[in-house]
């Protein structure tokens, strides 16, 4: 494990800079869940827990005999926000770096706060857009291993595996051999989609809880799809066609890779409404009328979204949201 080698590493650099006047070393960790989230209290134990054991390492490495003028300072950052890309992550530490006045950040070679993503060397990019200067702990680094290759849990291998086979039957003709070919398909789509298809631990509770609310969803998608249809027909059919297309700006309250990609879809799936890009838990969504924007703000995809995978706690919170619709869109 490098973190522990880079623990020592800026311990050392401590030692020698102190000569020159107090030093303050700041260890972050960087939350991958927001504090709302059903498992942002398990997530954030984790990384709080991770932080004590670097105090440990850091009291172990100053020596019975610490030099005076270091200080050590901890925290858990982004659990205020969703962070999605390596920008959204860099955001999060030059902020945090400004406040404390950091002006040196130091990342641990096998940082990689995407789960099984990469994201070391994109973040590293984007920490240079700072007044700080950035680098990487020059420590023994493990060799690195090919997606093939790398280590997944058993419940991913089984969560990939069942969901693969099942997809597979679905569109088979259920003959004996189709049940052949469909689990060697399955098997070797966990083998090489295990590693990579989940950032954190897949939960058999929490997946078939989702996937039984997802059974309410789709026929509530469906029935706001034809009713979105028989409004664009009347606006298509009308011989004034009153059409009042805008670019408007969504901020919802939903977080995690499966919930924002199922609300953007959603979203783009019903007619009038056309989600252009989502940055942070910003959604650029084209409308093509008012009465579809109306819909938008209402707030009702946004909440069987929130149950689908938040349950139904989540789904009756009033979204804490900054919206658009005060007439910020741009004509289209």
């Amino acid at each position: 494990m490098t973190l522990r080698n880079t623990v020592a590493y800026v311990v050392d650099e401590a030692k020698t800079a102190v000569t020159d006047g107090p030093v303050e070393l700041h260890f972050v960790d960087i939350a991958s869940t927001r504090s709302v989230d059903p498992d942002a209290p398990e997530e954030l134990a984790e990384a709080s827990e991770l932080l004590e054991r670097v105090e440990l390492w850091v009291e172990e490495d100053l020596g019975e005999d610490p030099p005076a003028g270091i200080s050590v300072e901890t925290a858990v950052l982004g659990a205020d926000r969703y962070l999605f890309s390596p920008g959204d992550y860099a955001d999060a530490i030059l902020e945090y770096a400004a406040d404390v006045g950091v002006d040196r950040i130091v990342l641990d070679p096998e940082y990689s706060p995407g789960g099984a993503t990469p994201m070391l060397r994109p973040l590293q990019l984007e920490l240079t857009r700072g007044d700080v200067d950035v680098a990487e702990a020059p420590v023994e680094r493990r060799t690195e291993t090919t997606v093939l290759t790398r280590a997944a849990s058993l419940p991913k291998y089984v969560t990939v595996f069942g969901a693969s086979y099942l997809f597979y039957m679905l569109l088979s003709a259920w003959k004996p051999l189709d049940f052949l070919t469909g689990f060697l398909t399955a098997t070797l789509a966990a083998v090489l989609l295990a590693p990579v298809a989940f950032s954190q631990q897949p939960s058999v509770v929490r997946v078939g809880k989702q996937l039984a609310r997802m059974l309410l969803f789709v026929p509530y998608l469906l029935k706001e799809i034809a009713v979105a249809n028989l409004q664009i027909a009347y606006v298509v059919l009308h011989p004034s066609l009153p059409i009042d297309p805008e670019i408007v700006e969504l901020r919802a309250a939903v977080w995690g890779d499966a919930p924002v990609t199922t609300l953007a879809n959603s979203i783009t799936l019903t007619p009038g409404t056309l989600t252009v890009s989502v940055s942070d838990r910003a959604f650029d969504i084209h409308s093509l009328t008012a009465g579809s924007r109306e819909d938008l703000f209402g707030g009702s995809l946004e909440r069987a979204v929130r149950f689908v995978f938040y349950g139904r706690e989540a789904a009756a919170i009033a979204s804490p949201r900054e919206r658009g619709d005060g007439g910020e869109g741009q004509d289209g």
